[in-house]
C-alpha cells in the first residue's frame, strides 16, 4: 500500500484501508475499486489521504496496534456515547470499560509496534477518531512509563472521554467569563458522579488543557498539581489535533509535529512524558512517500522499534527501458543518508 494525498487518487485504483462512517460502521471497506464519484465524495466529506493498493508495495503494511473490530467498537461506543450526552440521555458506562479492555488486549499484544495514526477523518468521525487516537496514544505512553493494567484502563477511558465535555457547548459559551464554562469542566462534571468510575477519570477530562508552565485552563495548575494521567492526554491531545484538521488549520505532517511538540517542552508539556512519545510514535509511517538526501524518492516500508526517525525505504527506478530495479536503503544501517522530505 501507499499512503498518497487525494489528490493524486485516480479513479480504477484500489482502496488500501477502509473507510468509517460517523457511527464506526465502514463506509468503503479496503479493497473496493474507486470511482470518479467515490473520489469526489471522499475528497467533499474531507478526506484528505487515502491508502491505495499498489503492486509494487503489495507486501507494505501499516501495522496497526489495534485490529479492525476494535477500532469499531471504539468509535461505535464514543460516538453512542456523545449522542447519548448531546441528546440528555443516561449513557452506558460498563460499555466504555469493555471497549477499553479490548483496546488494552491489542495494544498488550503488539508492544513492539510503533504507533501508526492513519485512520481515514472525514466530517462525520473527526470527534471520533480524535477519542481513538488519543486513547492509544495515552494507553500506549502510560504502559511504557509503568502502569499496571488497572491504572493503564483508568488512564485509556479519561483519554477517551476527554473531550465529553464539547458535547452540547457552543464556541461563545467556552470563552465567556467563568472557569466553569470550559469544556474541561464540563466534562468533569459529566464523568465525577459515574458511579463505575474512578475518580480520576474525571480529572483527565479537568485537566488535559492545563499546562506545566501554570498557564493552562481551566484552573491554571503547574508541574506536579498536574495529575500524570493528564501530563500523558495533553500530549496525545496536542500531536493528534497538530495532525488533523480538527481546527481549521493545515494538518502537519507526522515529524512536523513531533518538532512542534519538542518545542513546548517544560513549558506547555511535561518533558518526560514527551520522551516517552518520541520513542513509540511512527514519524514516517508505511506508505508514505519521501525525499532523501541522495535526491531519490522512495516509500517507507518498515519501521525500528526505538528508531522511528530511521525506517527502512524502497527506491524504485527504472534501469533499463521496462526493467525496475528495486532497491531497499536501511536509515538505521545508512547513517549518512536523511530524510529530506515528505511527498504529501
Amino acid at each position: 500500500m501507499r499512503y498518497v494525498n487525494i489528490a493524486d487518487v485516480e479513479a480504477g485504483q484500489f482502496l488500501g484501508k477502509s473507510v468509517y462512517s460517523g457511527n464506526g460502521t465502514v463506509l468503503l471497506g479496503a479493497g473496493i475499486q474507486l470511482t470518479v464519484y467515490m473520489v469526489n465524495t471522499l475528497n467533499r466529506i474531507g478526506v484528505t489521504m487515502l491508502y491505495i493498493q499498489d503492486a509494487l508495495f503489495d507486501d507494505v503494511e501499516t501495522a496497526e496496534m489495534l485490529t479492525e473490530a476494535t477500532k469499531q467498537s471504539l468509535i461505535h461506543g464514543i460516538s453512542d456515547t456523545f449522542e447519548a450526552v448531546r441528546s440528555g440521555k443516561e449513557w452506558n458506562a460498563q460499555l466504555i470499560g469493555t471497549t477499553v479492555d479490548t483496546l488494552l488486549s491489542d495494544v498488550l499484544g503488539n508492544k513492539e509496534l510503533l504507533v501508526q495514526l492513519t485512520d481515514i477523518r472525514t466530517v462525520d468521525n473527526a470527534q471520533y477518531i480524535h477519542a481513538m487516537n488519543v486513547c492509544l496514544l495515552s494507553t500506549v505512553m502510560g504502559i511504557n512509563m509503568g502502569l499496571n493494567y488497572i491504572q493503564a484502563k483508568e488512564l485509556a477511558m479519561g483519554a477517551l472521554l476527554h473531550d465529553i465535555g464539547k458535547n452540547n457547548i457552543l464556541k461563545d459559551e467556552e470563552i465567556a467569563p467563568g472557569v466553569r464554562n470550559h469544556h474541561t469542566w464540563r466534562g468533569y462534571e459529566k464523568l465525577k458522579n459515574k458511579r463505575e468510575f474512578n475518580l480520576l477519570i474525571a480529572h483527565v477530562a479537568l485537566q488535559h488543557h492545563e499546562r506545566v508552565d501554570g498557564l493552562g485552563l481551566p484552573r491554571g495548575l503547574a508541574n506536579d498539581e498536574i495529575h500524570i494521567y493528564a501530563k500523558i492526554v495533553a500530549v496525545a491531545n496536542t500531536y493528534d489535533h497538530l495532525i488533523s484538521h480538527l481546527e481549521g488549520d493545515r494538518a502537519l505532517l507526522p515529524h512536523e509535529a513531533c518538532e512542534e511538540l519538542m518545542a513546548m517542552s517544560e513549558i506547555e508539556l511535561d518533558r518526560e512524558v514527551l520522551i516517552q512519545f518520541t520513542r513509540m510514535v511512527s514519524i514516517y509511517p508505511n506508505g508514505a512517500g519521501v525525499r532523501l538526501s541522495t535526491k531519490e524518492n522512495g516509500v517507507v516500508v518498515r519501521q525500528h522499534k526505538g528508531l522511528p526517525g530511521r525506517p527502512v525505504i524502497r527506491i524504485i527506478r527504472n534501469s533499463n527501458g521496462d526493467n525496475l530495479e528495486i532497491e531497499e536503503i536501511d536509515l538505521a544501517v545508512e547513517t549518512t543518508v536523511f530524510i529530506d522530505k515528505v511527498l504529501a
